[in-house]
């Protein structure tokens, strides 16, 4: 319940906070407000639940760095021993029954929320997208919207036809997601960019990969169809009563001319890549869907030594979470 009033709390605060912030920040406000509100409508209301990324289940681990991540950061997070993690895989769509195996549970999230040693949290929201359909909060927004009208009965074009051809990466970023045969089988991508600052001011974009160290599984849309509606809640927790699941926690770096502000533009495959550390998801939590109950990730959680770029999404992905996470606790 502590830890409930807590995420509460941080939610309100972030709301109030865009409210006071001036004409452009509470634009950026009604934008979340008007995204949760076309999800409701998509999705239908589900007391309890998010907005988006309904269905999920909780898991306990641990993450370990490398020593190269204290290189490139100062965050404390990389300092030092291995940290406890929380970690919430889910499935896309804010329908809580959706099939594990439908094609609209893609793209499948890893929400991770860090406890560092100073006794605060860092959190890492992460999914299969190798890029975002979108840049902006307003334009996922007008996305969701356009899907909304555009039913079978719809004039042609639909409505997200000429978004679609207005937005080109909203009609291929969907495809670069596919359906795993486990949680611990899926590579996770952070489509935004963050920065990391050094001990010496040295800062460095780049954008996370979290990939299973037993490679990637994915299935065909034919076996995924076929496979029980609840198979990846089911089977993680399984998995994790034999043995632990792990996760190499990359750093792709951005060069000079990469774009940082735009999470439809994915960088060249011939970054750098460094290795940040090893996650361990060790087991499932008891009652995850009460657990589930109390916990807000939030993009912009950070520590010194990690810090938001320029992407427009970060933001608005905070305030659609907090809106989202305002209602479901009501």
């Amino acid at each position: 319940m502590r830890h409930f009033k807590i995420a509460r709390a941080l939610a309100t605060s972030v709301v109030l906070a865009l409210a006071s912030g001036g004409a452009a920040s509470a634009q950026e406000a009604t934008t979340a407000e008007q995204t949760v509100d076309v999800m409701n409508k998509l999705f239908g209301k589900h007391p309890g639940f998010r907005a988006n990324h309904a269905k999920g289940v909780v898991a306990e681990g641990s993450f370990t760095p490398s020593a190269d991540a204290a290189k490139i950061s100062k965050a404390s997070l990389f300092a030092g021993a291995a940290v406890p993690v929380t970690v919430r895989f889910s499935d896309a769509t804010g329908v809580p029954t959706i099939p594990d195996g439908a094609a609209n549970a893609n793209p499948h999230g890893m929400a991770l929320k860090f406890k560092l040693a100073d006794g605060t949290e860092m959190d890492v929201v992460v999914n299969a997208l190798k890029y975002f359909p979108v840049a902006t909060g307003e334009e996922f927004r007008d996305l969701l919207k356009a899907v909304s009208e555009s039913g079978p009965d719809a004039a042609r074009p639909t409505a997200l036809e000429k978004f679609t051809a207005a937005h080109p990466a909203a009609a291929t970023a969907g495809k670069t997601a596919r359906t795993p045969s486990s949680f611990a089988r899926q590579t996770y991508n952070g489509v935004n960019a963050f920065v990391f600052v050094d001990k010496d001011g040295k800062r460095q974009a780049f954008r996370y990969r979290f990939v299973p160290v037993q490679g990637e599984e994915i299935l065909s849309p034919e076996e995924a169809a076929k496979r029980d509606p609840g198979y990846l809640m089911e089977e993680i927790g399984l998995r994790l009563a034999k043995e632990p699941a792990r996760f190499r926690v990359l750093a792709q770096l951005a060069e000079p001319g990469d774009p940082t502000n735009d999470a439809t533009k994915p960088w060249p495959d011939d970054r750098r890549t460094i290795d940040l550390g090893t996650l361990t998801v060790a087991k499932a939590v008891p009652d995850s869907r009460e657990a589930e109950k109390a916990l807000l990730f939030m993009p912009n959680a950070l520590t010194d030594g990690i810090e938001v770029s320029d992407d427009p999404l970060i933001d608005a992905r905070v305030q659609a979470y907090a809106v989202s996470f305002g209602r479901r606790s009501q």
